[in-house]
C-alpha cells in the first residue's frame, strides 16, 4: 500500500478493520444461536451423517454395499469444492425460517443480510451497464 498524505492510510484502515469486526461479531452471534445450532445440525445429519450412519453400522453389520456407499460419499465430501458445504447452508436456513418462523432476531439479521446482498447486485448491474453504454 502507498503511503498517504495526512495519514489517510491509517484512518481509511482503522475504518476498515472496524466494519470486518462489526462483520464479524454479526455472523459469529447469527451462527452461535442455538436455534441456528440446531438447525444446521440437522442440516448436517441430512447432508453428512447419514453416510457416517452407513459407515458405522455396514462395518459393524457386515453389510458391504452400506459400507462402499457411505466411504464413498464421506471421500467425496473431502474434497475442496464440493457442494455439500452450500447444500448444508441452504438447508439451515429453510429449517430456521420453518422451525423457527418466530424467532425474529435471527430472521432479521439475515433478512438484512439478504436486502444488503441484493442492493450490491443491483448495483452492479447498473455499473455494467453503464459500462457497456459508455463503450457503444
Amino acid at each position: 500500500m502507498k503511503k498517504r498524505k495526512n495519514g489517510a492510510l491509517k484512518i481509511r484502515l482503522k475504518y476498515w478493520w472496524r466494519k470486518i469486526k462489526q462483520w464479524t461479531k454479526k455472523i459469529i452471534s447469527f451462527c452461535l444461536n442455538p436455534r441456528m445450532l440446531l438447525c444446521f445440525g440437522l442440516a448436517w445429519i441430512i447432508t453428512n451423517g447419514w453416510c457416517y450412519a452407513f459407515m458405522a453400522i455396514g462395518g459393524w453389520l457386515k453389510i458391504n454395499w452400506m459400507l462402499a456407499v457411505g466411504t464413498t460419499y464421506a471421500a467425496f465430501l473431502w474434497f475442496p469444492f464440493t457442494p455439500e458445504k452450500l447444500i448444508t447452508v441452504i438447508i439451515s436456513l429453510f429449517l430456521l425460517k420453518r422451525l423457527f418462523p418466530n424467532d425474529e432476531k435471527t430472521l432479521k439479521v439475515l433478512q438484512k443480510e439478504l436486502d444488503k446482498l441484493k442492493a450490491a447486485i443491483k448495483r452492479k448491474k447498473e455499473q455494467r451497464k453503464l459500462k457497456k453504454e459508455e463503450k457503444k
